[in-house]
């Protein structure tokens, strides 16, 4: 006979923050740069860092969105 040993139960705290997929948090991250993008229009460096990185978390959920849909 063997011996199961259960797992503990996860509880989650009521401060946590809720669980996010990926897509989901993606298309957040994007939209959050889009709105930084817009307030560093003074900073030319840090404007051209935000619009590269949204480019591409905009390219890499497209690329997800066709895989999965």
């Amino acid at each position: 006979m063997s011996n199961v040993i259960p797992f503990p139960v996860r509880v989650s705290s009521p401060d946590a923050e809720p669980e996010i997929d990926l897509m989901t948090a993606v298309d957040v991250a994007i939209r959050d740069l889009r709105d930084l993008a817009q307030r560093l229009r003074g900073d030319a460096v840090g404007q051209e860092q935000a619009e590269e990185c949204l480019e591409m978390l905009s390219r890499a959920l497209a690329n997800a969105q066709a895989v999965a849909g």
